[in-house]
């Protein structure tokens, strides 16, 4: 099984630009949230987040394509490959998110980077975001206007859950990680 310091340190063999390695780390972390969540394995789940934008550093234009091949010939897993590529579904491919894994990382990929706005904002950073908040942050469509809300929604749709209870999910999933992160605030202790 795919371990968190094996997809480290491949993702590291790809990506080297600051604000990608934190957005994996983002998708990381709330990616172990929501295993905890659905009872299963958090350090799996992080691993997949950690590798979910692999080739996306070399090959923008080309995301994913560049992916399941290399990753194959690492020895990561068929089932972890299709939840890396999954994420892309609609905009990149075809491969349908079918599991909560897959439905997961295909959600928290751009939620993530509204909680990641929200949190900068704050003196407390994510120590102190409530979900409350980043609603607001969410309906405010200029607002972090890059992250894609529809995709958003239809991965809660995918998940039976409602975007405030995932949203939650992630927050606390992400706040263990407040300094790693970069979103301890500036009022940290």
């Amino acid at each position: 099984m795919l371990t968190l310091a094996r997809a480290t340190e491949l993702n590291e063999t790809m990506v080297t630009q600051e604000h990608l390695i934190l957005h994996a780390k983002n998708v990381c972390y709330a990616m172990g949230a929501m295993a905890r969540h659905f009872g299963e394995d958090e350090e799996h789940w992080q691993a997949v987040g950690m590798l979910h934008d692999y080739d996306y550093e070399q090959y923008p234009e080309e995301h994913l394509d560049h992916t399941a091949e290399p990753l194959r010939k690492a020895g990561v897993d068929e089932a972890d490959i299709r939840a890396i590529l999954s994420h892309g579904y609609g905009i990149r491919n075809d491969v349908e998110p079918i599991t909560n894994m897959e439905k997961s990382l295909y959600t928290v990929d751009e939620l993530t980077g509204i909680i990641q706005a929200c949190a900068r904002m704050r003196p407390n950073g994510i120590r102190d975001l409530e979900v409350k908040s980043f609603m607001k942050k969410f309906k405010d469509k200029k607002f972090a206007a890059k992250c894609n809300r529809e995709l958003i929604l239809k991965g809660c749709e995918m998940l039976g859950m409602e975007l405030k209870d995932v949203a939650e999910i992630c927050i606390e999933g992400m706040k263990e990680h407040a300094a790693e992160l970069g979103l301890a605030g500036s009022a940290e202790e």
